[in-house]
C-alpha cells in the first residue's frame, strides 16, 4: 500500500481510529462530557422552536405573490397552525391502537388526504382575497416540508414506537437545526435513536465522522467549482480567465436543451455525461454537510450520497445516490405495495413495488416543488410544466425493476470480476442515469425538445 493510499484509508475510518478518538476526546472533553443524550435533544428542541417560526415565514416570503400571508400576524397565525398541525400527529402516534381503522390501516393516505381537502377548500371554496383563501395558502405552500416528516411520526405510531415518547422528541426532526429538502434527512425518531450515541466514546467517534463530511463536502464542492472553470468555462470564472480561456467549453446540458447552445454529437454526449458528474458532487456537498450536523449531535446516521459513480447497476445507484429519498420511497410506498399486492405473482409483485416507489410515489413528491400550479389548481398547466418528469420517473422505475430482476438471477453471486468488466459496468451505469436526466434537467425546455434530443444523440433527429 503506497503512503498516498495509507493517508486516504486513515482518513476515511478517522472515527474508528482508537487514537484519534482518544486524541479528540482529550481535546474537547468538557463538552463531550456535558453533551449527554438528553441535553443534545434539548438543544435540538430549543432550535426546533426557532425553525418552526424562521422557515415558514421564509417560505411565505417567496410566495407572497401567490396570495400567502405577508404580515407578521397571518405568518405567525400559519406558524401556529403548522405546530397544531404537528401535535395532533404526535397525539395520533400516540393514540394509533384507539383511532378508526380505516385510519390505522391507511394513516399515510388519510395524512395526504386532508393536505388535498385543504386543497380543494382553497380552489372551490375559498373567495378571492379573503383571509381564509390567504391562510389555506399559506398552509399549502408551507405544509408540504412538515408533510413527510409527520408520515414518519405516523409510521412511528403505527409500529407502536411512539409510547413514551415527548412532543419535544419529535420536533427535533419535524423542525430540523440541519434544514434540507421536503425529504427528511435522518428519517424519523425511530431511526435517529437508533443511531444517537449514548456514551462519550459514542459522541467522539460521531463527531469524527461528521467533520470527515465536512471535508469530503469541501472538496466535492471545490471539485464541482473546477468544473464551472475548467469543463464549462464561463468568463466570469477565475479558473477560466486562468486557463486562458481554454477551459473545454463543454455546453451545459440545460443550454442544449433548451436550444440556448448547440453542439456536435460528441460534445453533446460528453455534455451529458458531465451533467451526471457535476449533479452527483453538488448533491453529495449538500447532503454531508447536512449529515455532519446530525453527527455533531450525535447521530451517527448513514450519509446521504455514497460513492454512486462506483455503483455497477442501476439499483445500487438509486441507493446511494439519494439514501434519505430512496428511504422514504421505500417505506411509504415500496414497502405497503409489496405487502399487499400481488402475492401469488412475484413479478409483478416487485414491479409494482418498485412503480409505487420509483415512478407514482416519486412523481407524486415532486408535485409539491411547483406550489404555484398547486395553489392555482391549474391541472393542464401542471402537467405541461411536469410530463417530463413523469416520465423520467417511469423510465427510472423500469430500469430499476430490470436491475433488480438482474441481481435476483445472479442469486446473490457477485458480477463477474475484473477492471475492464467493472469499468464497463460502471459506464453502463452512467449512461443510463445521464441518459434519463434528459428529461429530468432544468432549463425550461419541454417534453418535445428533450426528446427530439435524445433521438438526436442516435442520429435519429
Amino acid at each position: 500500500m503506497s503512503p498516498t493510499t495509507s493517508g486516504l484509508a486513515r482518513f476515511t475510518q478517522l472515527h474508528e481510529s482508537p487514537a484519534a478518538v482518544a486524541l479528540w476526546h482529550r481535546w474537547l472533553g468538557p463538552i463531550i462530557r456535558w453533551s449527554n443524550p438528553g441535553r443534545r435533544r434539548l438543544l435540538l428542541a430549543a432550535g426546533a422552536v426557532a425553525v418552526a417560526v424562521k422557515r415558514p415565514f421564509e417560505t411565505l416570503a417567496g410566495a407572497n405573490s401567490l396570495g400567502a400571508p405577508a404580515d407578521p400576524a397571518g405568518a405567525g397565525l400559519i406558524v401556529v397552525l403548522l405546530v397544531l398541525v404537528a401535535w395532533l400527529c404526535y397525539r395520533a402516534a400516540l393514540a394509533f391502537k384507539s383511532l378508526p381503522e380505516p385510519i390505522r390501516r391507511r394513516p399515510q393516505i388519510t395524512l395526504h388526504a386532508i393536505y388535498w381537502a385543504l386543497l380543494a377548500l382553497l380552489w372551490w371554496a375559498a373567495p378571492a382575497g379573503s383571509l381564509w383563501r390567504s391562510v389555506l395558502i399559506g398552509l399549502a405552500v408551507t405544509m408540504p416540508f412538515l408533510l413527510w416528516r409527520c408520515g414518519y411520526l405516523l409510521l412511528s405510531g403505527q409500529r407502536g414506537r411512539a409510547l413514551g415518547t415527548r412532543f419535544s422528541d419529535h420536533m427535533i426532526y419535524l423542525f430540523p437545526v440541519w434544514g434540507g429538502s421536503n425529504t427528511p434527512y435522518g428519517k424519523g425518531l425511530d431511526y435517529l435513536a437508533r443511531h444517537e450515541a449514548q456514551t462519550e466514546e459514542e459522541l467522539a467517534r460521531s463527531h469524527l465522522a461528521g467533520l470527515k463530511l465536512f471535508v469530503l463536502a469541501g472538496l466535492w464542492y471545490l471539485a464541482a467549482d473546477v468544473m464551472n472553470g475548467a469543463v464549462y468555462g464561463s468568463d466570469k470564472h477565475a479558473l477560466t480567465r486562468a486557463l486562458g480561456g481554454n477551459a473545454l467549453g463543454i455546453p451545459r446540458l440545460s443550454n442544449l436543451l433548451a436550444g440556448r447552445e448547440a453542439a456536435p454529437l460528441a460534445l453533446a454526449w460528453m455534455s451529458l455525461y458531465a451533467e451526471l458528474v457535476y449533479q452527483v458532487l453538488r448533491h453529495a456537498a449538500e447532503g454531508h454537510i447536512i449529515i455532519g450536523v446530525l453527527r455533531l449531535f450525535g447521530f451517527n446516521v448513514f450519509r446521504n450520497t455514497y460513492k454512486p459513480l462506483l455503483a455497477e447497476s442501476i439499483q445500487a445507484f438509486w441507493n446511494r445516490y439519494y439514501y434519505y429519498f430512496k428511504e422514504l420511497m421505500s417505506e411509504l410506498f415500496f414497502m405497503p405495495t409489496f405487502a399487499r399486492r400481488f402475492k401469488a405473482w412475484p413479478r409483478l409483485r416487485l414491479f409494482a413495488a418498485v412503480l409505487a416507489a420509483a415512478f407514482l410515489g416519486n412523481a407524486y413528491y415532486h408535485l409539491f416543488l411547483r406550489e404555484e400550479l398547486i395553489v392555482a389548481g391549474d391541472a393542464l398547466a401542471l402537467w405541461n410544466a411536469f410530463n417530463s418528469r413523469v416520465f423520467y420517473c417511469f423510465l427510472l422505475a423500469v430500469g430499476i425493476f430490470v436491475s433488480m430482476l438482474r441481481e435476483q438471477a445472479r442469486a446473490g453471486q457477485a458480477p463477474a470480476g475484473g477492471l475492464m468488466r467493472r469499468g464497463v459496468r460502471i459506464l453502463g451505469v452512467w449512461t443510463f442515469f445521464a441518459l434519463i436526466y434528459i428529461w429530468n434537467a432544468k432549463g425550461g425546455a419541454g417534453f418535445g425538445a428533450r426528446t427530439e434530443f435524445f433521438l438526436g444523440l442516435f442520429g435519429l433527429g
